[in-house]
């Protein structure tokens, strides 16, 4: 019999191309920092833009002499206020290179629209029953909380300002509700503008 030579391992592996391996480590990296960073392109400006407007209104909401007239005032600042802040939170986001739909962006558009979509329930369900006495500190403590979920992924600022709505929620619901206005323009407006300032102030606008 003929002796018969070990068979040569044929190689299927092919060389790793270093520059592929360089390129998906810098994209792993790039992924591990988005995750890891803030949400910093909540308005500044933006904010305090909301509450001036919020303020006016809760002027003349204290005005009119039918609560549903009220009502309806302060209706009309909430499709405005949301759209200065989606308006300011685009521009914001375009000069300091951040997208919308970045991971930090994502996970506190998570954490804010939940607890915002739980307040319009609620709001609705007391405005359908004739709770109007009940409207004002519901809409302060359930845009605190949205305030407070979503800015826990952003800048420190954001959630402190949560914590301010949630506080005087409560002093709303323990004061007469001929207060409403007051409480209203109190929080959607002063807390918009003293925290709109320190964000413009040091987050960049």
């Amino acid at each position: 019999m003929g002796t018969t030579s070990p068979l040569r391992k044929q190689q299927t592996d092919e060389p790793v191309n270093i520059g592929d391996r360089a390129i998906d480590n810098v994209r792993y990296i790039r992924e591990m920092m988005e995750r890891s960073a803030s949400f910093t392109a909540v308005p500044g400006y933006g904010g305090m833009l909301m509450g001036t407007t919020a303020i006016v209104a809760a002027y003349i909401s204290n005005r009119q002499v039918y609560t549903v007239d009220a009502l309806g005032v302060w209706l009309i600042e909430a499709f405005l206020a949301l759209a200065i802040g989606l308006l300011a939170m685009w521009q914001k986001s375009k000069i300091a290179g951040e997208s919308l739909i970045s991971a930090p962006a994502r996970k506190f558009a998570f954490g804010f629209i939940p607890p915002l979509i739980v307040g319009v329930i609620v709001v609705l369900g007391l405005w359908g029953r004739g709770h109007y006495d009940a409207l004002a500190p519901v809409c302060i403590v359930t845009y605190g909380a949205a305030v407070v979920c979503g800015g826990s992924f952003s800048v420190r600022a954001v959630p402190i300002m949560g914590w301010c709505f949630i506080a005087l929620g409560a002093v709303a619901f323990a004061l007469p509700p001929a207060y409403g206005n007051l409480m209203m323009g109190a929080a959607f407006g002063l807390v918009h503008i003293i925290f709109g300032a320190i964000i413009a102030r040091k987050y960049g606008g």
